[in-house]
């Protein structure tokens, strides 16, 4: 049996610890300068010496497997011997150099960190490492020689060659070629693959010309270059736990995407990995895999801590499975320090520009990397809101006045932001009372008429948009809460209901529920005509960090911004 070592559990700096098993594949996601490539960097750290400083992670316990025979035959074969001293020789491997004497020792007593050997069992792929994976391997007399660069795996097999061509073909649309026969170097080209003539095979001169017209994959673009240095660590070369710091960085989202789906699927039975990513297009390709091997860690910053949580399983598979949510941005969340959910996507284009001007010289990062994410109505809210909850994303949620007119969604909002309803029930009943007992601005005749006259005039043969809109509008002044919807608050009658709304927004604020108070978002600058995207574009061309009407607005942005819950 093959000697492997692994990270058996990790106590992050909030004094949390997670165990893992030797062939989990775990995400760390978060928002940026959370801390997710830190703590790769001190897995790697303390898989070498535990007692080193973690500022993400303070201990972990490492565990391994093998016994020193059969760790010495894998040093044998793996890795490069020099017998320079015949009675302790060293041996090199892409992760370092030991002697046999310190091979042994360390091997004996994994738990303080394997020290220099702990390379030859856990790689941190870095942006430069997999980039320099992609440069020609030296060559090798392949039947005596250890395998020590990537790409004598694939010289050596043409399996694996043809295995990792069909990977690259599928994300970059081009085959990858071994050229076995360059000299002292063994490159990569990438293009179509030749076919060799009659009586020819890989080292005919007429072939190795063909190959040699193709371009060189180290002299391509670094998304080509880091695809086939994550992929070579990944899956062909033969480490006990590889960690990769933004596998998707210098690739478009569909190719992101992609890699995600393939180190899942591919990952090696026996293989740990812990990957640092800030990609949701990477991490929709890993859900698409739908394995149990998946793992997902959400990591935030609070001051010097790293508040950890790992992700339920199976509340991410309920997220995954509802095709609304699925084919949404809603996993982008996940990088953010906060995601204000609205009803529309006028909503959010106009909050987010109030934000940035507000936030624009901001020191503090939590404050500016919010996500403003439009739900497409009042009851998709319920649905996000759980969802984003589930994914452990603090959750925001701004709706216009008119939610308060029936019981759902509101309750159910309110519910799934964690709220209690009996105590704001019967608050919000006397609200609702008290604004369905206003007269509306039309009676049911008042209603017929206008619709009547706006019928008799229409000789179209198919119905107009505008007399739909028009009619719906007409329906609409037939509600008081019609009315309460284009003015707000001050719509409440005074006394005991303006005091139980007072109390009410207190509680719906204090979980994360924030009422447009003007009624709707048009409420903030009456002196804009027009609706939703219409008003929005009118509302972007004004000064927005100086004009005095929109000081409310400010106002608002600010309060939903800076609430400590």
């Amino acid at each position: 049996m093959a000697p492997r070592s692994w990270l058996e559990s990790a106590t992050f700096s909030d004094d949390t610890t997670i165990n893992f098993d030797s062939n989990d594949i775990v995400i760390f996601v978060g928002p940026n300068n959370a801390g997710k490539s830190v703590a790769l960097k001190n897995i790697n750290e303390k898989a070498k010496d535990k007692n080193s400083l973690g500022v993400v992670i303070k201990d972990v316990t490492i565990n391994s497997s093998g016994d020193e025979d059969e760790l010495i035959t894998w040093l044998e074969k793996h890795c490069r011997k020099n017998i320079q001293n015949p009675s302790n020789p060293s041996f090199q491997r892409l992760g370092g150099n030991v002697h046999l004497s310190q091979a042994k020792s360390w091997w004996a007593n994994p738990h303080d960190g394997l020290k220099e050997l702990s390379g030859f069992f856990f790689y941190h792929l870095t942006t430069d490492a997999r980039l320099s994976a992609a440069n020609p391997a030296p060559n090798i007399a392949l039947t005596r020689d250890p395998l020590t660069h990537p790409i004598h795996y694939m010289q050596v097999s043409g399996e694996i060659e043809i295995q990792l061509s069909t990977y690259f073909k599928e994300a970059f649309g081009e085959e990858l070629i071994v050229h076995r026969n360059a000299g002292s170097e063994v490159p990569l080209h990438c293009g179509k693959r030749p076919v060799p003539g009659k009586d020819e095979d890989r080292v005919s001169l007429g072939y190795i010309q063909a190959l040699e017209k193709l371009p060189t994959l180290h002299t391509q673009g670094d998304g080509m270059r880091s695809f086939v240095g994550v992929l070579l660590h990944s899956f062909v070369v033969n480490h006990s736990a590889v960690l990769i710091d933004e596998p998707e960085a210098f690739l478009h989202p569909p190719q992101a995407r992609l890699l995600g789906r393939m180190l899942v699927e591919q990952a090696p039975a026996n293989r740990q990995m812990f990957v640092a990513t800030h990609s949701g297009d990477f991490l929709r390709g890993i859900l698409d895999t739908n394995t149990d091997r998946v793992r997902i860690i959400r990591i935030q910053r609070d001051g010097d801590i790293n508040l950890v949580t790992e992700l339920n399983n199976e509340g991410i598979k309920q997220v995954w499975g509802d095709p609304i949510l699925r084919y949404s941005n809603i996993l982008d969340g996940l990088f953010h320090n906060q995601v204000i959910v609205c009803e529309a996507d006028s909503d959010c284009r106009f909050y987010a520009a109030i934000k940035d001007v507000l936030y624009q010289d901001a020191a503090d990062e939590t404050r500016r990397h919010l996500m403003f994410l439009h739900c497409g109505g009042k009851d998709r809210i319920p649905v996000v809101a759980k969802a984003l909850r589930t994914l452990n994303v603090p959750t925001s949620v701004i709706a216009d006045f008119d939610v308060l007119s029936n019981e759902h969604p509101l309750k159910t909002i309110f519910l799934e932001l964690g709220g209690d309803w009996d105590e704001i029930h019967s608050k919000w009943n006397l609200v609702k009372t008290s604004i369905d007992q206003k007269k509306p601005e039309l009676e049911a005749k008042e209603v017929i008429d206008e619709i009547g006259k706006l019928l008799s005039k229409i000789e179209d043969k198919y119905f107009p948009k505008e007399a739909k809109k028009t009619i719906q509008t007409i329906l609409r002044r037939s509600s008081p809460w019609a009315y309460a919807k284009t003015v707000g608050k001050s719509f409440i009658p005074s006394g005991d209901p303006t005091a139980a709304y007072n109390e009410m927004i207190s509680h719906l604020k204090s979980k994360g529920l924030f009422v447009v108070e003007v009624g709707e978002l048009e409420g903030f600058s009456r002196s804009i005509g027009g609706h939703g995207p219409k008003w929005v574009n009118a509302a972007l061309e004004k000064d927005l960090f100086n004009d005095p009407e929109l000081e409310p607005a400010k106002t608002f942005v600010r309060e939903f911004i800076e609430l400590k819950r």
